[in-house]
């Protein structure tokens, strides 16, 4: 185990790591054990009892949070005609065609956070699935990233629209927020994304659906949520 700083010694000791904490009071645990010197991001994990070796027991989905993340997205458009001039017009910091494609493969250029691909695009995006797919920037129409909708699409990723994911060890791990969003809109961006993730439970799933649901900051300890309280909820 690598030897942890000071200030996150201190932080862990006012975290009850055998406690499953109610939502808001896991929240202002974390927001008071977020020390370093910058606006720490606060993840949510979550570990599932599902197996996502079968495709009837993949999670996954997006979601607007009402507060947004707090990070300001950089979105990059890939499309033909009057879709570039409607992916400009609803805030994207990127629109075109094959020639950015070819900016990507030439100069290995990463400005940007989100791809956003029409479907008629999708055969030359299809040239640089190696280079965007291990990023996970590759588009994709479960994410809805591959949509003739642009201005919808580039207006929710702007608005704080996030993808969650099961991993291959059943864990999701998506962003709610920074720790100046202080409790409150933060417990509503974990309520939307949960309840979303609460959703789309799989009929396949066996035995507690939630096994683990833990908050932390950036550079802070865990804090660990009834999950049960927030199934009986729903």
């Amino acid at each position: 185990m690598p030897k942890r700083g000071k200030k996150y010694q201190e932080s862990i000791k006012l975290v009850d790591r055998e406690n499953l904490y109610d939502v808001a009071d896991a929240l202002d645990l974390v927001i008071k054990t977020a020390k370093a010197n910058f606006d720490e991001t606060v993840e949510l994990a979550v570990r599932l009892s599902v197996d996502p070796r079968h495709a009837d027991q993949q999670v996954r989905g997006t979601v607007v949070l009402p507060n947004g993340t707090g990070k300001e997205v950089k979105v990059l458009v890939l499309a033909k005609g009057d879709k570039i001039a409607e992916a400009e017009a609803a805030g994207a910091d990127y629109a075109g065609g094959e020639e950015l494609v070819e900016k990507i493969q030439a100069e290995n250029w990463f400005d940007f956070d989100v791809v956003i691909a029409t479907p008629d695009m999708m055969g030359v995006v299809g040239k640089i699935g190696r280079i965007l797919g291990p990023k996970g920037l590759m588009p994709n129409p479960k994410s809805g990233t591959v949509t003739f909708d642009v201005e919808q699409a580039v207006k929710e990723t702007k608005a704080g629209k996030v993808e969650y994911r099961v991993d291959k060890a059943a864990i999701i791990n998506v962003p709610i927020g920074k720790v100046s969003f202080g409790v409150e809109k933060l417990e509503e961006n974990f309520r939307t994304i949960a309840g979303e993730i609460i959703k789309a439970k799989p009929a396949a799933a066996k035995g507690r659906y939630l096994k683990s649901v833990t908050v932390a900051s950036t550079m802070g300890p865990g804090v660990k949520i009834n999950g049960q309280k927030l199934m009986e909820k729903k």
